[in-house]
């Protein structure tokens, strides 16, 4: 029996209770000196620099106060001024001392050359006009509820709620009793509030447990050495389209800590976690909250963010109280206990390589840990109505035949029983391969699939061609083999497969050493871009119609830490798109496995790389939607728009901003494409491949959406004579698109540049838009089933279950356009269950041992559907149960499960692959043979503040 229910996270005011205000201590900027700060800010820039710098910067002082004052709470990454907005909150009043200490640093960090003689001078005068003694905490009551609502009737609470409303609430957990589960206890303190932009979609707060000890055994390859972690809560206030009620969002993960040495990720800082048995800053109060500070690498060498001795850490004396960077990143454990009158937890990122700890928490110990947090907000707040499954519940019609499973016992049945069982398995296998060649033919419109395996064993080559035999079911259609091509003739196409070694071109860039970044980097790209596409066009000179290249490479744990400027993944995927070949990466055969296991996970992973190949052709197997042609228009047009970016610090050391849109066309042969500058649409390789090498001009935001809008108008009007459905994702386009933002949607009315919002019927009498929003950042909520659903005498065991379907909320009063889109288990870890436990022993129902710190765990994102614009007379859950119905596509292996997002938003999402802009002289073309020619062998930190909202554990 299928539940009917799911439990978000979600937790609403109850309104019975009226407002929520709260005392507090404010301290703000007197308005007076707004114009003194500018001036000191301003000084040594240009008129221009200064036109665009019109807010005083107070990121760094916020963060110096998150790792050395955590009590404090700073709502801005600007200054604000005026009484009636205050930029520090506290619940207790701050030592005024330490309160000026803090302001005469951050005064004396604003001017570029605090060295320069005028500088100096314009430094003296500030704190003249300011009269920083003048300033005081002053107590008061805030309104933690405080909103107004947009045009389209969504919550607009006040920009302080976001970071308030938590950290009372956060407060208020940390005062309840510890977390108690089978004879363990966890408790509970606040974490430092993150810094950054204020209002909608900030960090909220967070709490963190007692740190967590595990020692792995040896068996299976373990060094038997202890790990580390603990468990997290985060708090966050979220609104939902339409509603006028804000939500509080409850979130449970794990954080896991570095063990020994710190691997300082390029271009972020890495958190440690600071409790010190007195505060870092004399004369301040010590605090029972983690404050947060960063380690980062510039320059060759490790310290603190905002360290050395010009630093703001040395400005209020607190290096003192902290270790040396340098000894730390050695040792990270070494004061995970406490030593030197210090707690210090290091936390761990994923780019770091492989932890001991597995991530998340399965549903029923998530379930346990919310629902003991969730007490401690009542009686203010209680929980939404749990999601009702929705009437349109029937997954898409099937396509391909279901391949009969094979018992465990087969050895045991009768050899009848088994012959059929076999049979039924073979005779859905071939209609299966049948359907996949068809619609591979109609993408290559006739023409033969000719692809290249670039291999640097045959272990991975032979797995390459049996994937594509098993994948299209050519066994009986082999009409050549070895040693360097196969071929394949069926009914439907003809599959051409040739076979090279790598060689050189897989070569680590930079040779023996790692390039400079800058200059050098770029250089050793051209390169080896250059050397790809003359190898690759001299073999479509040999055989013509290569269209799609499969390379053996070592994966990104071989170009970790100082090597990842040597990783030739990006040049491969350039010179193979110079010569006209969309690419597709494979790594090598694991070697510290063993040979039979090795080679099953190689054959496993060579399946889903022919998949993926096969897909960048622009193949096509969409979800047959069963709602029928009265509800959803026949011919309907599916279109994706996409923001394909990169920033300087992405693999090319180059920038990027294209918008792009694909397009599912009925009729249409193969999945569409086209970016900004294209007039036409284009096959899906093609726009792929267009992608490569752009490097465009630093544009500014209003630039950026100006485009933005441009693109979209032009796209709708192409397409305003037929049925059309677009989807967004939000968290990627509402950036550029306001109106795509919570508090710009309005039912049924677009808007587009900026401009009024205008009814959905100018732009087309048969276009509708449905806005897809993910969990990322406690956007959506946690979720969970409640298995006593299904089974009663699991009553009051708070043990959770996934439950996979189209939901519909139960909010009293809200919108009839938002509804909630799961996915079922994860057939990747078939050994997980739901009562698998890491933060606690935990006795599973059958009475086993279900305490598993080492694995993964896994839940369904809560994905939100809105259906923002209809049509009159249209069925809003009929084309949400159509959105969702496009999550399951049957050749992904994946998709059978669900993918992440609907499939053209996969598709769109995908591009970014292609998203490498690298520039090489005009007048050379790289497939053009020249003097030098292609390889002979080819084809035959310092510890630091956290001021970027991207430097993060990997909390989950």
């Amino acid at each position: 029996m299928a539940y009917q229910y799911n439990r978000p996270a979600a937790y609403l005011p109850d309104p019975a209770r009226g407002p929520f205000v709260f005392p507090m201590h404010t301290l703000s900027l007197p308005a007076h000196w707004e114009e003194p700060l500018l001036r000191l800010y301003h000084g040594g820039m240009t008129e221009g620099q200064a036109e665009r710098r019109r807010r005083v910067p107070t990121a760094a002082v916020n963060q110096l106060m998150r790792a050395t004052a955590p009590d404090i709470v700073t709502v801005d990454s600007t200054a604000r001024f005026g009484s009636e907005n205050p930029w520090l909150y506290c619940q207790d009043a701050y030592p005024m001392a330490v309160t000026n200490l803090y302001i005469a640093t951050w005064l004396r960090s604003l001017p570029r050359d605090a060295g320069d003689p005028e500088t100096a001078a314009l430094l003296m005068n500030c704190f003249r006009d300011l009269d920083t003694a003048a300033l005081s905490w002053r107590p008061g009551r805030v309104d933690l509820l405080e909103q107004k609502v947009s045009p389209g009737g969504t919550a607009l609470p006040a920009p302080h709620v976001y970071r308030l409303l938590p950290d009372v609430l956060a407060e208020r957990i940390t005062r309840q009793g510890p977390y108690e589960h089978h004879g363990q206890q966890l408790s509970f303190r606040q974490v430092a509030g993150r810094t950054g932009a204020r209002g909608q979609g900030s960090g909220g707060a967070e709490l963190m447990s007692n740190v967590i000890e595990y020692e792995p055994g040896r068996r299976g390859g373990g060094d038997g050495k202890p790990a580390y972690y603990a468990a997290t809560l985060r708090i966050t206030v979220r609104t939902v389209p339409f509603s006028p009620v804000p939500r509080v969002h409850v979130a449970a993960g794990v954080r896991r800590f570095v063990t020994g040495k710190v691997y300082m990720p390029y271009g972020k800082g890495v958190s440690a976690y600071l409790l010190p048995d007195d505060s870092l800053v004399h004369d301040g109060p010590q605090s029972q909250r983690f404050a947060v500070a960063m380690l980062e690498w510039k320059n060759g060498t490790t310290d603190w963010r905002q360290g050395g001795a010009e630093g703001m850490l040395a400005g209020i004396s607190a290096l003192d109280a902290l270790p040396s960077p340098d000894r730390l990143v050695k040792e990270a454990d070494h004061w995970i206990h406490g030593r030197d009158g210090i707690r210090i937890a290091i936390g761990h990122q994923a780019a770091m390589g492989r932890h001991t700890i597995g991530t998340g928490l399965m549903p029923s110990e998530r379930r346990r840990l919310i629902e003991w947090a969730e007490q401690a907000i009542a009686p203010e707040f209680v929980s939404v109505p749990k999601l009702e499954r929705s009437a349109y519940a029937r997954p898409p019609k099937k396509q391909l035949k279901k391949l009969t499973s094979i018992p465990k016992n087969m050895e045991e049945k009768d050899p009848e029983e088994r012959a059929v069982i076999l049979d039924q398995r073979e005779l859905n296998a071939a209609h299966n391969a049948q359907v996949l060649r068809a619609r591979l033919a109609e993408a290559l419109e006739g023409e033969d699939l000719t692809a290249v395996v670039l291999h640097q064993n045959d272990a991975i080559r032979d797995q390459m061609i049996a994937a594509a035999e098993m994948g299209l079911g050519l066994a009986g259609h082999r009409h050549a083999q070895g040693p360097d091509t196969w071929v394949w003739e069926a009914e439907e196409l003809t599959v051409r497969l040739h076979a090279r070694p790598l060689g050189a071109l897989g070569a680590p860039l930079g040779g023996d050493s790692v390039p400079r970044r800058g200059q050098e980097h770029d250089k050793a790209i051209e390169e080896r871009r250059i050397g790809v596409a003359r190898a690759m066009a001299a073999l479509r000179e040999a055989v013509p119609g290569v269209r799609l290249a499969f390379v053996e490479l070592d994966g990104q744990d071989a170009f970790r830490h100082a090597k990842r400027r040597t990783d030739p993944k990006h040049a491969i995927r350039l010179g193979c798109a110079d010569a006209g070949l969309v690419t597709q990466f494979i790594r090598p055969p694991d070697p510290d496995a063993e040979t039979e296991e090795a080679l099953a996970d190689a054959g496993l992973r060579a399946a889903a790389a022919w998949s993926d190949g096969l897909r960048q052709t622009g193949m096509r197997l969409v979800p047959q939607h069963t709602l029928g042609d009265t509800l959803i228009p026949a011919n309907l047009n599916q279109v994706a728009f996409h923001l394909v970016e990169r920033r300087l610090d992405g693999p090319t050391g180059k920038q990027q901003f294209t918008p792009i849109a694909v397009l599912i066309r009925p009729g249409a042969k193969c999945v569409l494409g086209k970016s900004a500058d294209m007039h036409a649409w284009v096959p899906y390789p093609e726009l792929l491949k267009s992608l490569t090498g752009r490097v465009e001009g630093k544009k500014n935001s209003a630039e950026q959406s100006a485009l933005m809008a441009a693109f979209v108008k032009k796209t709708l009007a192409q397409l305003r004579s037929t049925p059309t459905l677009v989807l967004t994702h939000a968290q990627d386009v509402r950036k550029r698109w306001p109106w795509l933002r919570n508090d710009g949607l309005e039912r049924d009315r677009l808007g587009l540049d900026g401009g009024p919002v205008q009814r959905i019927g100018l732009y087309g009498k048969q276009l509708r838009i449905v806005r897809i929003a993910d969990g990322s950042r406690d956007e959506t909520a946690q979720c969970w089933a409640e298995a006593e659903e299904r089974s009663p005498k699991l009553e009051g065991q708070q043990r959770g279950g996934i439950a996979m379907g189209l939901w519909r909320p139960g909010v009293r009063g809200d919108s009839d356009r938002v509804f909630y889109s799961t996915t079922g288990k994860s057939g990747s870890q078939p050994n997980l269950t739901n009562d698998d436990a890491k933060l606690t022993p935990h006795t599973n129902a059958s009475g086993n041992n279900a305490y598993r710190p080492t694995a993964n765990a896994w839940n369904p994102d809560l994905l939100e559907l809105t259906v923002a614009c209809l049509q009159p007379g249209d069925d809003a859950e009929a084309w949400a149960a159509f959105v969702h119905q496009q999550r399951f596509s049957e050749d992904y292996r994946a998709g059978r499960e669900g993918l992440a997002l609907p499939l053209i938003l996969h598709l769109a999402r995908l591009a970014d692959d292609y998203a490498l802009p690298h520039e090489i002289e005009e007048a050379l073309d790289p497939t053009e043979p020249q003097a030098a020619a292609a390889p002979d062998d080819a084809l035959s930190g310092q510890l630091a503040f956290d001021f970027d909202l991207d430097d993060g554990d990997d909390d989950e």
